[in-house]
């Protein structure tokens, strides 16, 4: 509910932001913009350092252990979007992957299914298997890059997230905490795409939606006509 509450804000938002941008898919750019700068000040301040000290204090076991663990937790949601998008197939074998992983490798510590090919899906995909359109480009406070349609997805997908049922709010948060924590340090290896790119926002904004597009079509994304092409 946290979440919704914090996407009708930034539809709310939006509507009061220019739409004389260049990008047809970001015409909210200006309020975009305001929102990535807030959340690059958050990263620069506070979650790219401690990233920094868990990749530096962390040994690399311990990472891979609790990497493994992240990985098993988010094949529930992938294989419940494999049933709802009907990919019977893909969905057995992300489900053998959660049931060895979770009994045979300990609640996930260990990864004892790595023949199986771990898959990408969560709803905001499952939404655009179903011919819902991404939308306009939303960079939200905290979520980082997002689009109308996959920001309800995160709705969605947090109903299949398993750390929210966890009674203990301690043990609940720190899990939440240790996942960002983690998920930051691991993308500290990838930045440097970012440092050749005169326009920072601009590419993480083409980037993502460049991705969510491959992604939602598994890889094979229609091929979009110009309108000076010809039949």
């Amino acid at each position: 509910m946290k979440l919704v509450r914090i996407l009708i804000v930034a539809l709310l938002l939006t509507g009061c932001a220019s739409t004389q941008n260049s990008n047809p898919q970001d015409p909210f750019e200006s309020y975009n913009r305001s929102i990535y700068k807030f959340n690059d000040t958050l990263d620069r301040n506070v979650l790219k350092p401690v990233a920094q000290g868990y990749n530096s204090t962390v040994p690399k076991p311990v990472k891979i252990v609790i990497h493994n663990f992240f990985s098993n937790l988010d094949d529930v949601g992938v294989t419940i979007n494999d049933l709802l998008q009907f990919k019977l197939r893909q969905a057995a074998s992300d489900g053998i992957r959660v049931i060895f992983n979770t009994t045979f490798g300990i609640f996930g510590l260990f990864n004892v299914t790595d023949r199986l090919e771990k898959h990408n899906e969560d709803f905001g995909q499952t939404l655009g298997y179903w011919g819902i359109g991404s939308g306009p480009y939303l960079m939200l406070p905290f979520f980082g890059p997002s689009s109308v349609r996959d920001g309800v997805g995160l709705y969605g997908d947090s109903l299949s997230n398993v750390i929210s049922y966890e009674p203990d709010i301690v043990a609940r948060d720190s899990a939440y905490v240790l996942g960002v924590v983690k998920g930051r340090a691991e993308l500290t290896e990838q930045e440097g795409a970012l440092d050749d790119a005169t326009d920072r926002y601009a590419f993480i904004r083409d980037f993502y939606l460049a991705h969510r597009q491959s992604l939602v079509y598994d890889g094979n994304p229609p091929r979009e006509k110009h309108v000076d092409e010809e039949d």
